[in-house]
């Protein structure tokens, strides 16, 4: 598990790397102000259709499905569902397309009419991303049955690449449908690049066998999984469309800030895709066993990029956006941004806890009341915290959600989350009040470093997730 994580994350660690340089291109073309909140907009509805992908959205559901048939069934079942994902594709295309100019007010109510209407042009051209995005999330699962990960994972690099390329070249003559037209061709470097390994494999796309049931089957298991992360979409729908209300330049700033605490998320999100694959294929108390590991390997993982995140956020933004850092809200935003991941490492994999048993329903459950409980704060912190509070409400839908899950699935006695949750809180505690207020740039990166690399080190002595892997 550890090893088969390790070399994910470095396979996607280049794609996520690729969608922050990408944003930090758009700022330095286009400046943190109404053009660069536009095109966001515009983007957030072929973005967070990726992500939900990238996050198991439909391999959760599809990967088991697939690992229990035969060789020539697993054929069949990938060849009869390949044009039915084309045909969703395009008909959500269609819809986005057309209705662009409605799209971007919802999600951008504080926009003015330029923004809208430079929106709605970038939409026309990037919904048309969706049966790139969909295909390649299909076609990543035969490759995740057989343990080839690294493949799959490089979907975020092919997708960013032309917008990266794109905007290095262009520079300050970027023009917004040039950058979503770089979008729509990344979209489909995703699956053709998958397509040489499953020629290889014996898979013919030509062919489209029948597979009684398939769709159906696929859709009573992914039905609760689109449920839960339409529900998380929705959340990033209202902070986009609280962060509108806060300013120009508002949008850019959450988005930003979410970019840079995606870095950390990719070993997360390449632990979730391996854990599913083990624990499908285990019972009883070797599932259990897998999920203590894996929620270990989580904590080693946050833990200290949490630390390091909230320490060095000034240092990382004066770097990073010199000309923006100025009185910029990006630092606290930043630090704030990044409590919640360790809390949301540990949801994710208990989610697929019960995923691996079949179960894709209590989740969800759990998810929805945490996605209230965060929703509702959204409605009143940020009006009494500025753009901090959108993270702040993030924090208390994590922590319920996490609880709600550890409850249902009878793990609360099982399972070491005080001692590692309360660790997690301490050592936030101390790098927000020691290292955080640091004024000295190259002193506060330094002893940022230095405290993520102790408790590194640490954790890893104390947790040892890599202990026993195979039992």
């Amino acid at each position: 598990m550890f090893g088969s994580t390790l070399w994910l994350t470095l396979a996607t660690l280049t794609g996520l790397a690729a969608g922050f340089a990408r944003e930090w291109l758009l700022v330095a073309a286009w400046g943190a102000g109404g053009r660069s909140d536009a095109f966001l907009v515009s983007l957030f509805l072929p973005e967070a259709l990726r992500m939900a992908l990238a996050a198991g959205l439909l391999s959760a559901a599809a990967l088991p499905l697939y690992q229990q048939r035969s060789a020539q069934a697993q054929q069949d079942w990938l060849g009869a569902l390949v044009p039915r994902l084309l045909l969703c594709g395009l008909g959500l295309s269609v819809v986005l397309s057309a209705g662009s100019a409605l799209w971007v007010r919802v999600i951008g109510p504080g926009l003015d009419e330029a923004g809208y209407a430079q929106a709605a042009s970038s939409l026309q051209w990037l919904a048309w991303s969706a049966p790139g995005l969909l295909l390649h999330a299909l076609l990543c699962v035969p490759l995740q049955a057989r343990a080839r990960f690294v493949l799959a994972g490089l979907g975020s690099l092919l997708f960013n690449l032309p917008p990266l390329l794109y905007l290095g070249l262009m520079r300050h003559q970027a023009t917004p449908t040039g950058l979503a037209s770089a979008c729509l061709l990344g979209s489909l470097l995703m699956p053709a690049a998958l397509l040489p390994a499953l020629l290889r494999d014996g898979w013919r796309p030509w062919r489209v066998p029948r597979a009684p049931g398939a769709g159906r089957e696929l859709l009573q298991r992914i039905g609760p999984l689109l449920s839960s992360n339409l529900a998380s979409q929705g959340l990033a729908l209202l902070e986009r469309m609280v962060a509108s209300m806060l300013g120009e330049g508002a949008v850019t700033w959450v988005n930003l800030a979410r970019k840079l605490i995606n870095l950390p998320l990719i070993a997360l999100m390449s632990l979730n895709q391996v854990l599913l694959g083990l624990m499908s294929g285990s019972q009883g108390d070797q599932r259990l066993a897998l999920l203590r590991k894996g929620l270990g390997s989580a904590t080693l993982l946050t833990v200290p990029a949490v630390a390091g995140l909230i320490g060095a956020a000034g240092a990382l933004v004066t770097l990073l956006l010199p000309n923006q850092a100025i009185d910029s809200p990006l630092p606290g935003l930043l630090a704030w941004f990044a409590v919640p991941l360790m809390f949301g490492a540990w949801n994710a994999l208990l989610a697929r806890y019960a995923y691996a048993a079949g179960d894709t329903r209590l989740p969800l459950k759990c998810e929805l009341t945490g996605s209230l409980l965060n929703a509702l704060l959204l409605a009143v912190l940020p009006w009494f915290f500025g753009l901090i509070g959108i993270a702040m409400a993030a924090v208390c839908g994590a922590i319920l959600t996490g609880l709600l899950l550890m409850r249902r699935q009878q793990l609360l006695q099982q399972l070491p989350w005080r001692q590692q949750w309360l660790f997690g809180t301490a050592v936030m505690l101390l790098a927000a009040t020691v290292l955080h207020p640091l004024s000295n740039i190259w002193l506060q990166l330094g002893l940022s470093c230095a405290y993520a690399a102790a408790l590194l080190a640490w954790l890893a002595l104390w947790l040892k997730p890599w202990r026993n892997l195979d039992s």
